[in-house]
């Protein structure tokens, strides 16, 4: 099939990482950050979990972003807002440091490139919890920018999360895309794979950093490697 366009995962495929490593260990450096405003690392941890809960239950009526802050304000107050600045600058420095928590794919580029040449658009779907410059920030790890595809998600521009497929029904509708003309890979089988199918997308399952809760659907699936030659066959 001649693909229209062609959906990435960031954590786990095309930025190969545990992501319970790296949540903690960027936690950790975000505290660090945050301290001086008064939050304690332990209140901390708790409140951001409680904001990843509350985008990943949102239902597309508010931007994720609106979601994480109020239910953020709900835990240290509403000067929080005043600290937004300071969490975008975190993400946009410090978390560099939380590199050290991923590995290198020095593919990563040549996968994307592949699918700019064998579709009309290319779409970071990656799991839109993080502000702009958190996902730029991981982007850069591997060797890519924002720039490199026509849309990618993040907790502004979006108001739904993985694995509601409704997601990808928000992608879809947003660049005017047929699901059965698009593709989505990650590595996750439940946000990748369970939801992108139910949106009626296909799917490749890659396999190097799998998260699978169950039994892995009937889908072309491997190794990173195995995923450039599924790419470069396409027609």
């Amino acid at each position: 099939m001649k693909y229209q366009a062609i959906f990435f995962d960031l954590d786990g495929t095309l930025l190969p990482m545990d992501n319970d490593r790296l949540t903690q260990g960027y936690f950790h450096l975000l505290a660090q950050t945050a301290a001086p405003y008064g939050y304690e690392e332990k209140a901390l941890v708790s409140a951001l979990w409680q904001g990843v809960g509350a985008m990943v239950k949102n239902q597309g009526v508010r931007s994720n972003r609106d979601v994480f802050w109020e239910r953020f304000a709900q835990a240290f107050g509403m000067q929080v807002y005043d600290h937004i600045p300071v969490f975008d600058a975190f993400y946009a420095g410090e978390f560099r440091r939380a590199q050290i928590y991923t590995e290198p794919n020095p593919q990563a580029p040549r996968a994307v490139a592949l699918a700019r040449a064998k579709a009309g658009t290319v779409v970071l779907a990656t799991n839109p919890l993080f502000p702009p410059a958190g996902v730029r920030t991981r982007l850069n790890w591997v060797g890519l920018s924002p720039e490199d595809f026509d849309l990618v998600t993040d907790y502004e521009n979006s108001s739904t999360c993985k694995p509601n497929p409704g997601y990808y029904r928000e992608i879809l509708n947003r660049l005017h895309l047929d699901a059965e003309r698009c593709l989505m890979i990650g590595n996750d089988v439940q946000e990748d794979v369970e939801a992108a199918s139910a949106a009626g997308l296909d799917t490749f399952l890659v396999t190097d950093c799998l998260i699978s809760r169950g039994t892995p659907p009937h889908c072309p699936r491997g190794s990173f490697a195995e995923l450039l030659r599924f790419l470069e066959a396409l027609p």
